[in-house]
């Protein structure tokens, strides 16, 4: 009985040995692994100088961009050679100049100017000197330059909020007022919440109409176009809005989105076929099945980007170059993910179609395509989904639609509620997208 268990635990011992006393590789090799991971991950933190990262941060920058994305600003601007003569604009644009001045500008042709900035205090323009008084309540003075160099005075040290360097002083004290002295110039700065003339531009009779007043204009008011109705008028001032350029994102909305549909459509019509092609158990032929899989893997293997720029060199720049550039990425992708599928298919439908007589192209068309359309149906609206983001990038390259508009409106540097009027018009066409795939994928897969 004791040689029995004894024999038993020297099996037990000699069956899970390697488990319970592991080699010296099974050690060695999981552990030098994460030594290699480890190491990777801390010559990617020096690479990048993640240890001033913070150092990096601005964050009054990031805020001031942010301000410009939901906010408008107003310059006043004024030359020391004259300061009270001022130039009242929206957004410092040649053209968008207040006559008259805005109410919180006060002071006639040849007397002192005062600018308010409402709870941050107020300005005062004198023929030689500006004196500013906030909320703070300490008066600080700049004076006209003498030798080049700008003076300032205050009672008190100068706040936190006042920058000197020596070209230029520095006023911000807080996010909706700022004042910058040059040596030639007065740039003054007030901030108001709200995308302005967003529906009619700063020449336009209705610039300044709210909804209502709109509404009566377009259904009682007199014509002011004798050639066309108040509604058409008033959606023609929409449309050629010089400040928010409506026709021409929606127009390039439309491009990006037919390179989408149609690059995709062609991914779709090419790769299905040449899955088929490159599956093992519908074409017998090795070296086709190999050529077609080394060609997927250089279709998809090279970004779109790098497509979209090699197709704009070749075709010059267009949507037809977005198009191709989205076509043979997707082809080489969709190919490879349904020549997978056809290989992975259950066999017992497509010998129960054989059974019948049916030839080579019969045993594809009713054996295998049904089983693999749901998917090839859900992987192609996904990716119409995809390409709709991808072909803004595409066309931020040269191949146009919104893309390019995004790309203009983002080098201005200024115009940055534009930026996110445009990304928010992108956001919400591909939610829009998102859902009509999602329906079109239940009813057609079911």
């Amino acid at each position: 009985m004791a040689s029995s268990k004894r024999e038993i635990e020297n099996k037990i011992y000699r069956e899970f040995s390697h488990i319970i006393y592991p080699s010296w590789r099974k050690k060695v090799i999981p552990l030098g692994i994460v030594a290699i991971g480890l190491l990777y991950l801390g010559y990617v933190f020096s690479f990048f100088d993640m240890y001033n990262i913070g150092k990096r941060w601005n964050t009054e920058r990031a805020s001031f961009f942010a301000l410009d994305s939901y906010a408008h600003k107003v310059h006043v601007q004024s030359y020391w050679k004259n300061p009270l003569k001022l130039k009242v604009t929206l957004e410092g644009s040649r053209f968008e100049t207040y006559d008259p001045y805005p109410e919180w500008v006060t002071g006639s042709k040849n007397e002192n100017k005062r600018i308010d900035f409402g709870d941050d205090g107020y300005l005062v323009l004198l023929d030689n000197k500006v004196v500013m008084h906030w909320t703070d309540g300490v008066p600080i003075t700049v004076t006209r330059p003498v030798n080049g160099k700008l003076g300032i005075q205050s009672l008190e040290d100068l706040p936190d909020y006042v920058r000197v360097t020596k070209n230029k002083i520095n006023v911000r004290p807080s996010l909706y007022s700022r004042v910058q002295f040059y040596k030639t110039k007065i740039v003054i700065h007030r901030y108001f919440n709200g995308w302005e003339y967003f529906f009619f531009d700063f020449q336009s009779p209705l610039a300044n109409h709210g909804f209502f007043d709109t509404l009566r204009f377009v259904f009682l008011d007199k014509r002011l176009d004798p050639k066309m109705s108040n509604l058409s008028f008033a959606w023609n001032e929409f449309l050629y809005n010089g400040l928010w350029l409506h026709k021409e994102v929606y127009v390039a909305l439309f491009q990006t989105i037919f390179m989408a549909v149609l690059g995709t459509l062609i991914a779709a019509v090419f790769g299905l076929p040449m899955a088929f092609m490159a599956a093992y158990n519908v074409t017998p032929f090795g070296s086709v099945r190999f050529i077609l899989r080394r060609l997927f893997d250089t279709l998809r293997g090279i970004d779109m980007l790098i497509w979209s720029l090699i197709f704009i060199r070749a075709f010059g720049m267009g949507p037809f170059s977005g198009i191709l550039a989205i076509g043979v990425t997707d082809t080489g992708t969709l190919g490879k993910l349904m020549s997978e599928s056809i290989e992975n298919i259950d066999k017992k439908e497509m010998e129960g179609v054989k059974s019948t007589g049916a030839n080579n192209l019969q045993q594809n068309r009713f054996g295998i395509l049904p089983q693999i359309l749901p998917i090839f149906i859900s992987q192609t609206l996904y990716y119409l989904e995809s390409n709709t983001r991808g072909a803004i990038v595409v066309g931020a390259m040269g191949a146009g639609g919104i893309g390019l508009q995004f790309l203009g409106s983002l080098q201005t540097g200024k115009d940055w509620e534009n930026v996110a009027y445009i990304s928010l018009v992108v956001l919400i066409t591909v939610v829009v997208i998102d859902i009509l795939s999602a329906k079109a994928r239940r009813k057609l897969i079911g």
